[in-house]
């Protein structure tokens, strides 16, 4: 018998026990599981295996040599390509001993090569330029009134096949092409045909090609749907050609992923589920004019030295996880302890000045506080984080995007924001710094679909104190104010609420007081409104 089936894989890294198949009278062999085949150069083996599967006497370079013969003169289907469209394009494809495809070269307009090695292997040769689009060269410059361009050489021999074999396809070099096959005369050939079909993959870089592609050529570009297979060779394989041709003959104008001007893209806008939502604070006066806090927006609240912007903010957070457990939220205070942030989280709790060690222990209050702590967090939707001296600041944005994206975070409180750039060293002023952040925080809360809040430090003129950009770029800007100088006790303690910025609602005015109580440390609303 000269084949030896479903036996053990010689390979050492390889330990399949029954992929392998071996020819005793050739003495050669390929593995299933690793896709191998047997000898290849600087193979590895398993103890035994050179006497388990004996191999030719003479150099294994010499073997390999031998085993690579052109599959074309075979006349061989290769995954779902036909004869005729491999040779059409002067694909050279080799097999093994076995008759199983190795590899396979794209020969290119200049003559460059492009290796692939089975399954999914590439790399070029020298001569290959990057600038020319593969079997550009087979067709001329608008022989058709269209052009098929795909994202890989099969799935540009699958199009071409699929569609009778009747207009030019072509493919691009890499997902990535070098700017330079934009720059010469691929772009101009591209220009000559009246319409530009995209037959690419829906992901990251297929999106990323059209886009590209769109841009140059506006009123030209077409793309061919990806629902049900990923790519052309896909269809070919799966028998659906005639699905594949639908597609094409119904391929759509294609436009950008970020502009929008058809009918159908606007009815999905309209009829789309509206995440953003208002959520609100308690506070009944600044919620009937701000409506509360907005997912998807920067939000600022502006305050001078010692007025109290710190528990102001534990007031929104302790609403939040109180109120409205189902929205996770993270929360960061510079100019504190996290020990120190969770403590005054628990007094709001127990409504009792525990935010101290001391105060905890003269109260004899520890298993209270614990199991307050148990109570605030047991629902995971509490993130606290920090940002320490010797970070890159802006790993805030970071921050941000793993907590929308990896935890569901919806609301993201961290003050005060001028504390970021103070520790950032370098040759950026304080200034523009702080408005690079703040363009890309508003950005980033639109992006994600968070709503961002944070306090900024007020000069003695009412101004945020460093960079004005920061209460321009937020969508929602309050001022917090609060007579420290009053006679009146009361007075001393109150915190007034000024909404002077409201692009979400549009309304703005005064919204709302907060008293200051010292025995439990926490603010508390007045519901008398301030005139």
């Amino acid at each position: 018998m000269s084949e030896r089936s479903h036996v053990s894989c010689p390979f050492e890294d390889c330990g399949s026990s029954d992929a392998f198949s071996y020819n005793t009278e050739k003495k050669v062999g390929k593995c299933h599981s690793c896709d191998r085949a047997y000898p290849h150069s600087g193979m590895k083996l398993i103890d035994g295996a050179a006497e388990e599967y004996p191999l030719n006497e003479d150099p294994i370079e010499d073997q390999l040599s031998r085993l690579s013969v052109v599959l074309n003169q075979n006349k061989k289907t290769y995954r779902g390509i036909r004869p005729p469209s491999l040779e059409f394009y002067g694909v050279q494809t080799f097999s093994n001993a076995l008759d199983e495809v190795v590899k396979q070269a794209y020969i290119y307009p200049s003559g460059g090569r492009k290796i692939r090695q089975v399954p999914k292997a590439f790399h070029v040769e020298a001569g290959f330029r990057g600038d020319e689009l593969f079997g550009m060269d087979k067709f001329n410059a608008g022989a058709s009134r269209v052009v098929i361009v795909t994202e890989g050489e099969v799935d540009c021999l699958s199009a071409y096949q699929m569609l009778g074999q009747k207009y030019p396809c072509v493919s691009l070099p890499s997902s990535s092409p070098s700017k330079k096959l934009w720059q010469g005369k691929a772009k101009d050939w591209l220009n000559s045909f009246q319409k530009i079909i995209l037959s690419v993959d829906t992901d990251d870089a297929g999106n990323g090609i059209a886009d590209k592609i769109a841009s140059l050529f506006p009123n030209k570009t077409y793309r061919i749907p990806h629902d049900k297979y990923k790519d052309a060779n896909e269809f070919l394989q799966a028998g659906a050609i005639e699905s594949f041709k639908t597609a094409f003959f119904n391929a759509k104008k294609y436009t950008p992923q970020h502009v929008w001007n058809t009918t159908e893209q606007f009815l999905k806008i309209l009829n789309a589920k509206d995440d953003a939502k208002f959520v609100p604070t308690g506070i009944a006066a600044f919620d009937e004019v701000a409506l509360g806090l907005m997912q998807g927006h920067l939000t600022v609240f502006q305050a001078p030295e010692g007025i109290g912007k710190t528990e102001f903010m534990r007031y929104l957070e302790y609403h939040m996880l109180s109120k409205h457990s189902d929205t996770p939220i993270a929360i960061c205070h510079l100019e504190e302890t996290k020990k120190r942030s969770i403590l005054g989280l628990v007094s709001y709790q127990l409504g009792i000045n525990l935010t101290r060690k001391d105060l905890i222990e003269e109260n004899n209050m520890y298993e209270e506080v614990e199991q307050a702590v148990i109570d605030l967090t047991e629902k995971e939707n509490l993130y606290q984080f920090t940002i320490s001296v010797d970070e890159d600041p802006m790993e805030i944005m970071n921050r941000i995007r793993y907590f929308s994206q990896a935890c569901g975070v919806k609301y993201v409180f961290f003050e005060p924001i001028q504390d970021l750039a103070y520790s950032r060293v370098g040759d950026e002023t304080i200034e523009k710094w702080l408005s690079s952040l703040s363009v890309q925080l508003s950005r980033m809360a639109a992006e994600l679909n968070v709503g961002i809040v944070t306090i900024a430090h007020e000069n003695d003129d009412g101004q945020i104190r460093d960079c004005r950009t920061i209460g321009k770029r937020a969508s929602v800007v309050v001022k917090l104010q609060r007579d420290k100088m009053s006679s009146d006790d009361e007075d001393r303690n109150t915190t007034r609420l000024l909404v002077v910025k409201n692009r979400p609602a549009g309304t703005t005015g005064h919204a709302g007081l907060l008293a200051f109580d010292a025995d439990s440390f926490t603010l508390k609303e007045k519901f008398e409104r301030f005139v």
